[in-house]
Formats: C-alpha cells, structure tokens, sequence
C-alpha cells in the first residue's frame, strides 16, 4: 500500500511541476517574444518528454533563418521584462562544435521556488539542429509506464547538490534496466562523461 501511495504521489509531482512549467512559459510568453524576432523555439529536455520531476529546468532549443546575436538579446529581453526573472548569464559558443548562444534565466515563482531557464539559440545546418527534439521524443515514444515511474523515481531520490544530467537517467534506465538510484550510482561510476551523450532509444 505505502509503494502504490509513494508511487502515485511521485507521478502527481511531476504532473503538478509540469503544468506549472507551461504556465510559466505562457506567462512570460516565451514563444511569442522569439517570433518577434523570427526565431522558432522548440522545447526540449524533461519537459518534452513528461519527465520533470524536482529539478525545475525549462529548456529550449531557438532557431533563427537569419541568426543574429543582436535579435537574441532583444527576445531575452522582452522576457526579462517580468519582474519574476531575477538572473541571467549568457555564454557565446558560436566558434565551438555546439555553434550556439547559452541564456540561461532564473524565474522565482509565487512559492518562491526557483525555476532555471535554459534557452540554446543555434546556428541553423549545425550539428545539433533538431537532434535533442528528436531523442525526447524517442524517449516519450518507447519509454514504458513503469520505465516512466522508474526514471522520475531516481529523479526523485537524487540529492540536489549531486548534477547528473537527465539523459544519463534515461539511458541508465531504458537501455540497461536500471531500476533504482543506488543501482543507477554503480551505473554512473563505469560509464559517466562530460561529453554531451549523443544517445537515442
């Protein structure tokens, strides 16, 4: 009875974080402010793929026919309008393999909770268009019910202080059938990287 109750409790915070991850993306009107500046923004990450859990990450991939570092500044701006937006870094690695800006945005919501940010505006026909669109929606397609409980269970469990990337989790997870943090942290010993994981189900 306790494993049902923990179980359905762990599914009813992720659905709660997820529907207030949209409601912020509404009101700070994310989408609209990079159309202004002919820019596409795609969500990616656990947001995408139904798998936020604690950590408070929105994340998106921004796309421009005609990138300019100008325009990124200006749909960040508009953005940074709200007064609930109470940080912001920015990282040029635009002469790197990712070709990309970094924004990264703190929002402090009515609970005082923090949500962290992440937009990744990419240079258009680089390595990395669309591909993280593609792997979260592959996770979303061939992940099971209870791989789901699973992953949003070792989420769960993580210590806040520990970083561990979510595809690690997913991979951990749907690849090798991990089944619980402790056995994900073995997991994580023999095959961690700092490398980006290009790793798709």
């Amino acid at each position: 009875m306790q494993t049902e109750l923990n179980k359905k409790n762990i599914l009813e915070i992720s659905e709660k974080n997820q529907k207030k991850a949209f409601a912020i993306i509404d009101e700070l009107k994310i989408i609209d402010c990079w159309q202004i500046f002919g820019a596409v923004a795609n969500q990616v990450g656990s947001l995408r793929t139904g798998l936020l859990m604690k950590n408070l990450d929105i994340d998106f991939h921004i796309y421009s026919n005609s990138f300019s570092i100008t325009d990124s500044f200006g749909a960040v701006a508009l953005i940074a309008q709200n007064h609930k937006i109470r940080n912001i870094s920015y990282t040029n690695l635009l002469d790197t393999e990712e070709q990309c800006l970094e924004w990264h945005l703190l929002y402090l919501d009515d609970e005082n909770y923090e949500w962290k940010i992440d937009f990744i505006h990419i240079l258009k026909g680089s390595r990395y268009e669309g591909y993280f669109e593609n792997v979260a929606d592959r996770i979303k397609t061939v992940m099971t019910p209870e791989q789901k409980l699973t992953i949003l269970s070792i989420k769960n469990d993580t210590p806040a202080d520990l970083k561990i990337k979510g595809i690690e989790i997913y991979q951990a997870v749907i690849r090798d059938n991990v089944k619980n943090f402790a056995d994900f942290l073995q997991w994580r010993n023999i095959n961690y990287t700092d490398e980006i994981i290009e790793w798709m189900p």
